[in-house]
């Protein structure tokens, strides 16, 4: 029986209960039966069999989304292809990550937790928001999402996405080694999985800012990658269009690399996090010290 109240964005506890997002959630027993007349309703499942399933749906969709969008922008600028101008740039790139994700978090954080990442469901697990059985779940349908994202890719940009721009699939910069990469994904995901923890798990954060920061944070983690490894930061977004175009450039290091980074992320919070702003004391309780 849960007895609390917690306000948080996608925060799941060790029971497995997905808390709403900029919602309360009031206790109750997470055995409880729903009422059949409530299915259709935001949050009917509950804590139902069927939950895992629609969360990993969500899970599908977002990460399509995600994918979707960031590589579809990244093929426009290989293929050279514009809106109505010029083709788009590395900053279109970047900015199409970012921008996308924070409609993916507004939208479904209260359903899935929104983290169309495996490196940020495994940070959240570390950090022990996120109960663990769960995990592979998420992850393939995290993958699943990326897949059809690259087929679709495909189907909408023509043999030359395919042929020259890879579906948007990341590659090493001329010149990059494979440790460069993997250090590039870590950072992408440690300042992704950082600001997602930190936004999404503190109750001290003032809500309606999470789905701004994480969309940055994504942003800017592809602007610092993008020169070397393509700014992944994300082994779903690396591997769906790869396996879907055929080809795997140093693949082992986009899925480690984002995994490190989101687990040191989960950590090195679990230590700061339990620090305050200190305050300056009043002058009420300086002159109290002093008579003491």
């Amino acid at each position: 029986m849960l007895t609390h109240k917690r306000e948080a964005l996608g925060v799941v506890h060790q029971t497995g209960k997905v808390d709403q997002v900029s919602c309360r959630h009031d206790g109750g027993d997470s055995s409880r039966e729903v009422d059949p007349s409530h299915y259709g309703e935001p949050g009917a499942a509950g804590a139902t069999s069927s939950n895992l399933v629609l969360a990993c749906f969500a899970e599908v969709i977002g990460t399509l989304l995600l994918v979707l969008v960031g590589t579809a922008v990244a093929t426009a600028a290989v293929l050279g292809k514009g809106t109505a101008g010029p083709a788009y740039d590395s900053l279109s790139v970047a900015l199409s990550f970012g921008l996308i994700l924070i409609p993916i978090v507004g939208s479904l954080g209260q359903i899935s937790s929104a983290h169309v990442n495996p490196a940020v469901t495994f940070g959240l697990a570390v950090a022990g928001k996120f109960p663990w059985k769960d995990v592979l779940p998420y992850w393939a349908a995290q993958l699943a999402g990326a897949i059809i994202a690259a087929v679709v890719v495909w189907a909408a940009y023509g043999h030359g996405a395919y042929a020259d721009a890879h579906l948007g699939a990341p590659s090493p910069a001329n010149g990059a080694s494979a440790l460069q990469v993997l250090l590039v994904e870590a950072l992408i995901a440690f300042i992704l999985v950082f600001t997602v923890i930190s936004t999404t798990t503190d109750k001290r954060v003032p809500p309606g800012t999470a789905a701004m920061a994480i969309g940055f944070a994504l942003a800017a983690g592809v602007l610092l990658g993008g020169p070397v490894s393509g700014g992944a930061g994300n082994p779903a977004r690396a591997l769906g269009p790869m396996i879907v175009a055929g080809t795997f450039p140093v693949w082992l290091f986009y899925c480690a690399g984002p995994l490190v980074g989101g687990g040191v992320a989960a950590l090195v919070f679990r230590l700061v996090g339990m620090a305050n702003t200190p305050k300056v004391a009043d002058a009420g309780t300086s002159a109290r010290r002093k008579l003491t």
